[in-house]
Parts: C-alpha cells; structure tokens; sequence
C-alpha cells in the first residue's frame, strides 16, 4: 500500500478498505499531549481517510478541518460520520492545492496520522504547517517505523534518520510509542536558520562542476537532503570533454529521474571561490524543462530529493556552499549571510521560466480586486497588469499572503546596516495609481527609476505588447536582482541598467523625442533636469516629492521647460540614495530631547529658544476640530510647509519631551519659529464617546518665547484658512494646490504669482485656494540670527 497517485487512492476507499483504527493508547497520549482549551480549540487533521482522528478530535472539543485529496475518502467519511458535529471535511490536496479553504486564523493542533510517509515534499509540507500553527499550538505525527514494519511494507513507514529530519527546526520533539507507531508531538516554530556549510577538505589542485538549478511547475525549486545532513542542488563534476550545460542535465538524470533536452539547460553564471583552500569553479546552470518521475536514484548519498518553497529557504538548515551561491544567483537574497564569491554573470539568452501554485493565482486576482475596489486600478491596462505579473516571484523571499498584500504594506527587500529600508516592492495600490497617473498609450516607452523589477514589469503590461521600460538604479545589488527576476518572470520588454538615475537613463537608451513616460519609485527632495529634458513635449513624469518633510506622488506635465502637476497621492518611499540626496538640516534642543528638522529652506538660528522653552508655555485654540472619520490632516501639513515663512518640524525623542511640549515621544508637529521663539500646533480631545466616531479633537497652537503669541496666532489663522478654503469632509477629496516647477534660476519677476519653494535644479511655486486671503504679516527677524543652509 504504497500509492502515489490520487487513483490508486480513490480504488482504495471505493473498495471499502481504510487505514489501522485508532487505538486507545493514540486517543490517551492525545488526551494527555494536546488537551483542547476550556473554550474548545481548532484543528486541522491532514490526510484524513475515512475521518475516524477527525470525528474523535471533534468528540475531545476541537472545531476541526479534516482535508484528504481523495473524492472517495472524503465521501465515505462524511457518510460514516454524518452525526458529528463541528467537523468540516475538505476534499484538499494539501502539497499541491490551494489551501485557501484552511482556517485563516491558523491552528491550535494539526495531525497527521498514518500518512506523512506517503508525501513527496516532506520538508516543505511540515515547514508549512508549522506557520500554520498558533501560538503554543502542537503538530502531531502518528507514523509506522521501518523497525516495528515488515520488509514488504517499508515503504510506508519511516527510519531514525526520517525521524530526526522531521523534528529538526522544532523548539521541542516529545516521542512516545503508541502500540509499534511513533508518536511525535512537535512544538514551537518551526525554523531552523539556514546557514551556508562545506563537505569535508577534498584532494586536487582545482575543483570544477555544475549545478542544475531546476523548479516545477509551482516555482519551488528541487534539493536534495544529503546523507551529510544538509541540502544540495543537483549536480556534479564534469567528465571529459563534457560541456557545463550537458554535465548538469546527465547528473540531474543520474541523481533524480528526472530528463532534460540540453537545449533547455542554460549557464548563467560562473562562480569562482574555493574549498578549504582548493580553488573551486562552479556552472549555475538553469533548466527550463524537464520530465520524469522524481526517484532518489542515489539513496547512498540522498535520504531524499523535494521542491522546495523560496521563502522557507532562510530557515531551511544546512545547506552546502555552492548550492547556496548558485541559488542566490538565480534569486538574489533568498538564503542570507552568504560567504564571498566572484561571479561572472554570462549573457545566454534564455526564455522565462514558468510556475507558481494556485495559492498564488487566488491571492493575486484578490489583490487586484482590492486594489479595483479601492478606486486605485482605472484601466484595464492596469488592472490587467495586476492580474497578471507574478508580484511573489519579484520578492521570493517572503511568504504569498505576504507579496500579495493588498493593503498599505510593502515588501521591504533590502536594508542598510542601521536596519533602514533602503529598498523594497511598494505597495500594489499606489504602484497602481502611480502608473494610472502616467496615462499610458500602448507602445509608450517608459523610463523607471528605482525599481526592483516589478514595477517595471507592471508598466511594461500596462504599456501592451510594444511598450518597453527602461529601468535605472544606483545599488548594484538592485540591478542584479531586477535583472534576475525578469529573466525568471518577465516578458523581455524591460531593460534594468546600473546607473544614478537622476543623470536619467544613458543617451543610447533615450528614444528620440524623449520618454513618454517616467516614474521615479524613491522619495526625491528634488526634481533632476535630466528627467524634465529626457521626457516629450506633453508627457508625464510621476514621483514622490518632498515638500517641507512630506512626501505627495506628483503627476507632472511637460510644457515646455515647466512642469505642471496633474494629481497629487499620498505617499511614502524609501529615500534617494544618489547624487540629489540631500540630508535635512537638523538641530538638536533640550539635550536632544527634541529636535528642528529644517527640510526646506534654511536651518534657522536656535538661539535664546532653549530658555524661552523653559518658560511659560502659551496656548491658542483654533476652534478648528476633527473627528476619527475626518482626522487625516496630510493637506494641512503640505499647505503649512508651503505656505509659511521659517517652517520646520518639531520632534519628540524622549518622554521628558511630552510634559513640556505635549508631543509624544517619536512624533513630531508643524512649527515655525520665529526670534528665540517657536510656535507648532497638536491637536488635543475635546469631546470623548463610547465609540470612536463619537470622539472629537480641536487643533491648538502653542508657542514659547516673546514672538511666540504672534507665531501661535499665524498658525492659527492658517489652520483656519485651511478649514475654509482646502479641507473637505471625505479624506481624499482635499484641495491640492496649483503647482508648477520651473527651472533653477528663473527670475522671480518671470514666475506665476503663489508661494515659492527653491531647490537646487528647481523652482516651484505654489497656489493655494484662498491663498489671495489676508494673514497676519510674518514675523519679522534679523538676517543675523540666520545660520547656513545645511548641505
């Protein structure tokens, strides 16, 4: 009985035959070991058969999903248990399906009775499960071993070394004995560090071989569990004359089954490193296609062979050093903390390859309709693209449900050493609206900055089948991950270059005319020249641009040499890492407790502040108030950062912080300062209620120093203007202002009337409804008691 195949199953349960009953020493170790909770628990019993584990998990307080890939299975359980309550039977093939029907909110106990030897993929079904577990949550694995297991029927039972493979990762293994089968009780998570390790010292001058880098059609990619404890790819030296592309595909045949047209093998890389001193060459050589049946045809040097998921490839153990490195070739920083490597990128043209699970499929389509029904996703173009670029094989190394987030999170891909984002995939809903803000036409040819690969694809689909993306980032790491990600996934219509993007993209790349369309994916405190110059007459540029702190996506028009904003979102990005990167002036009060952060314009002089701190704190109502379902204030920031003479932002960094100026440790607020004086506004409660949408808060200026009720005075008649004349009761139906941006030297008699904000490359100006409004005049200072612009 050692099927394999979902019919010699389904002939099984027809014929009335089912698996060893459940014996009382099984239901008193599983009373004992994994007791349901006072208010019941939930648990998944996998492999169900007939249902007999199931109906007594019920019968012991569990809510229960009982799951078996066989029609008939199911059938027979749900006849033979027909009078159980509190069980759901699920006809679910749990290493290939969609296991979108599983409790979302996880489990408190998982079985497997009698069926873990009969998976393929051992290791990633228990690595899977294991995330499926709650917090203090137990998985139960009730198998025959090879010792208490007749010759004939080994194959459906497991051996010490099986054994320890699956307990390892487990913060704790219990095993008891339930009458001749191991009882496994595995609990905590289920993580094992993966950590890059060598064989033992080999002989020779120089060592060279080839690796089979090989995935099925879900994505996974193929490894073997050596009998040297630890996960390699496929693969050995060459022999005679034999080229690297042909030795792969003879030692994936002789080691796993599996049969390769050598025409599909492709070496995309050569890693140079060595081997306890031994130089070491080594072919990273991609197959594209392949058949077979999986076998271990080496059971001497493999316990055995699995595909394995990408994200679980950071807490997969010991894996050897080649493999690793040939891994990370094919998918940049899906195994971390690698050793050194010298690699020497070869440019074979080779087509994508395919594959994902179904999981992936449903997530995506349901991404996508949460961005649609966001009102993010316009077009079809757009939405199409959604639907149809594999967002999870841009960001291997994290989970489906963490890729296709449909929400406000991104996939942060890389940080710097202090722990900061440095790069990641944004959010599906603004890489949406971004692009819908480009307004492309089918054909259009794009130029990207900053991206890893996603984005760029999107635009690509957006762009239909003659539209191509130029994509620039400085971090060489970015590129070649971009450029490995579309090779795997893309539709060649994305060209990824090494470059400081705002120089634009190299003059060969430029189509004559400029650019239709440019987005710029990181947040820019400036507008370079060469991305107004680079893009056609009437086309459009989208990126973040910072404007006193705070980041709007801007969509840009070219007229000429202005640039005219169409649309403003709401936004966040990583920072820019090239030549415009300005860092913000910053200047520390109270022993930095606090600080001034000066983002535009220049850092004024702090002088006398201090003590004026110390003082008497004088306060100003507004009269202006908000509730939880108007509290969004983004347009009265930007409108106070643009609007206002000496603006800063005034932070909080320790708790001292609060009782003298009401800002929460890690926050900060809209301020100006003035003459050892400085004004900022909070907002404070006014009226409480049961609910949150019955609360209400009312913004107050306070001041210290003697400008600071002048200063309090200017906030509050600006926080007013904004209420008449910018604010609305739906969030993102705020108004934004006239905007255009003009080159670094324009003459101010040349500008258009409104409120001027200059950069190095740029100038813009701002008009805000109602700005033609009287205000209280600024308060005057003495050019003395102005310090230098920070660089």
């Amino acid at each position: 009985m050692t099927y394999t195949e979902r019919d010699d199953w389904a002939q099984h349960y027809a014929e009335g035959k089912g698996w060893r009953p459940l014996g009382e020493r099984e239901q008193r170790l599983l009373a004992e070991r994994t007791p349901a909770s006072a208010g019941g628990g939930r648990a998944l019993d996998v492999g169900c058969g007939t249902g007999e584990l199931a109906a007594y998990l019920a019968g012991a307080g569990y809510t229960v999903d009982a799951v078996d890939f066989a029609d008939r299975a199911i059938a027979r359980a749900r006849e033979e248990h027909s009078g159980i309550e509190g069980v759901r039977w699920l006809q679910l093939d749990i290493e290939r399906d969609d296991p979108g029907p599983l409790h979302e909110e996880g489990y408190d106990l998982i079985t497997m009775r009698l069926a873990y030897p009969f998976f393929r993929d051992r290791g990633r079904i228990v690595h899977g499960l294991g995330e499926r577990l709650r917090e203090g949550g137990a998985l139960v694995v009730i198998t025959p071993t090879v010792e208490n297991t007749p010759a004939e029927r080994r194959g459906i039972a497991l051996d010490e070394d099986e054994i320890a493979l699956l307990g390892a990762g487990w913060e704790t293994v219990e095993r008891r004995d339930a009458d001749g089968l191991a009882f496994l009780v595995l609990r905590g998570p289920c993580h094992l560090d993966t950590r890059a390790v060598e064989k033992r010292p080999t002989t020779g001058h120089a060592l060279t071989g080839a690796l089979a880098v090989v995935t099925d059609d879900a994505g996974r990619v193929l490894l073997g569990r050596s009998r040297l404890g630890m996960l390699e790819l496929p693969g050995g030296k060459t022999t005679g004359a034999e080229d690297f592309a042909a030795a792969a595909v003879r030692e994936l045949a002789e080691e796993t089954g599996l049969v390769a047209d050598p025409g599909d093998a492709f070496v995309v890389t050569m890693l140079v490193d060595d081997s306890h001193g031994v130089p070491r060459l080594t072919a990273v050589v991609r197959i594209t296609a392949w058949s077979g049946t999986l076998t271990n045809a080496e059971a001497d040097k493999f316990d055995r062979w699995e595909f394995v998921d990408l994200h679980a490839l950071a807490c997969a153990g010991e894996v050897f050093v080649p493999a690793a490195l040939a891994i990370d070739s094919v998918w940049p920083a899906v195994i971390p903390a690698l050793p050194p490597v010298v690699s020497y990128p070869l440019a074979a043209e080779r087509p994508p390859v395919p594959g994902e699970p179904a999981e992936a499929v449903r997530l995506r389509q349901t991404m996508t309709q949460t961005v649609i029904d966001g009102g993010w996703a316009r077009s079809e173009p757009v939405r199409n693209a959604l639907r149809k670029v594999p967002r999870h094989r841009f960001a291997p190394e994290v989970s489906l449900a963490d890729a296709y987030d449909g929400g406000d999170r991104a996939v942060i891909t890389r940080r710097d050493e202090s722990g900061k984002a440095i790069s990641s995939v944004s959010a599906a809903w603004l890489q949406a609206d971004m692009i819908e803000s480009l307004r492309l036409d089918p054909g259009a040819i794009v130029f990207e900055a900053g991206s890893g690969g996603y984005n760029a694809e999107l635009i690509a689909h957006a762009a239909g089948p003659d539209g191509r993306v130029v994509s620039a980032d400085i971090d060489p790491w970015v590129v070649r991950r971009a450029r490995a990600f579309l090779t795997e996934a893309g539709s060649g219509r994305v060209t990824a270059v090494e470059a400081d993007a705002a120089l634009g993209a190299p003059a060969h790349l430029v189509p004559r005319g400029g650019f239709d369309s440019s987005m710029i994916t990181y947040n820019c405190w400036d507008i370079s020249p060469a991305w107004r110059e680079q893009l056609a007459e009437g086309g459009r540029l989208v990126m973040p641009l910072e404007m006193g702190g705070y980041t709007r996506a801007i969509a840009f028009e070219r007229r000429g040499e202005v640039l005219h904003a169409r649309r403003f979102t709401y936004c966040g990005f990583v920072r820019d890492q090239g030549q415009q990167a300005r860092p913000a002036p910053v200047v520390p009060l109270l022993d930095g407790a606090l600080t001034l952060r000066f983002d535009d314009g220049r850092a004024e002089s702090t002088q006398g502040l201090e003590e004026a701190m110390r003082g008497r704190r004088h306060e100003a109502a507004t009269g202006v108030t908000m509730t939880a379902k108007s509290s969004y204030f983004g347009s009265l920031q930007l409108f106070a950062a643009t609007s206002l003479r000496g603006f800063c932002r005034l932070a909080a960094h320790q708790e001292s912080a609060e009782q003298t100026t009401g800002i929460a440790k890690g926050s900060d607020a809209p301020a100006i300062i003035g003459k050892a004086s400085l004004a900022y506004l909070i907002y404070a409660q006014t009226k409480d209620g049961d609910h949150r949408d019955d609360k209400e808060w009312e913004w107050l200026a306070y001041a210290f120093g003697e400008q600071g009720p002048a200063l309090a005075e200017k906030l509050v008649a600006t926080v007013r203007a904004w209420d008449r004349h910018i604010r609305a009761e739906a969030n993102d139906q705020h108004a934004d202002p006239v905007l255009t941006v003009h080159p670094a030297g324009t003459p101010d008699e040349v500008l258009p009337a409104g409120d001027v904000m200059s950069k190095q490359h740029c100038r813009l100006v701002f008009r805000w409804p109602g700005r033609d409004a009287v205000l209280p005049s600024p308060v005057e200072r003495d050019v003395a008691d102005v310090v230098a612009e920070g660089v």
